[in-house]
């Protein structure tokens, strides 16, 4: 496995070892020799294509984020909302599939979203906190001000994320995480 840190203080991406032979292959999604976080909580979302996810955080009991596409690929992205980042506010973006075999792991302080390009979308989360859904939040995944060129304009989008709030709304509701 090999790390790749990026602009953003934490978030880094991993590059998966993978084995390869005429019976198929052995991908290692995570060491935690490598990875030194301690995950309590795992679960795998399935999405259709064109569907569009987030941007979710905890505003108590943050998490912090590993993800993996086991099976698909996917437009993976965050924006830092962490007090006193040099890059709060900004977003990042990265393609995860089964074939680039990268993962993203995302500290504490992040939204998250993503948009599914694949008929089956397989994704993988080991998180260092529980989900608690009386502490859960977002920003709507098409506030202009994000500035994240999604790839269509129409969406499989959940009710839930429509009725998201802007990220100015979000700095004047919270601030910050």
């Amino acid at each position: 496995m090999k790390i790749i840190n990026t602009k953003f203080e934490g978030l880094k991406i991993i590059k998966q070892d993978v084995y390869k032979d005429k019976r198929g292959q052995l991908k290692i999604v995570h060491n935690q020799k490598i990875i030194k976080k301690k995950f309590l909580f795992e679960y795998c979302t399935v999405s259709k294509k064109n569907s569009l996810r987030g941007f979710h955080f905890q505003f108590k009991f943050q998490q912090s984020k590993y993800i993996t596409v086991l099976k698909g690929k996917i437009l993976d992205c965050v924006i830092d909302l962490r007090k006193k980042s040099r890059t709060f506010g900004k977003s990042f973006k990265i393609i995860l599939s089964d074939k680039n075999n990268l993962s993203l792991f995302i500290p504490r302080g992040f939204a998250h979203a993503y948009y599914s390009f694949e008929k089956e979308n397989i994704i993988y989360y080991k998180l260092d906190n529980y989900y608690n859904p009386k502490f859960e939040d977002g920003i709507n995944v098409l506030d202009k001000k994000i500035k994240i060129r999604w790839p269509r304009n129409t969406f499989l989008i959940s009710k839930k994320d429509k009725k998201l709030k802007s990220l100015d709304e979000f700095k004047k509701k919270y601030k910050y995480l």
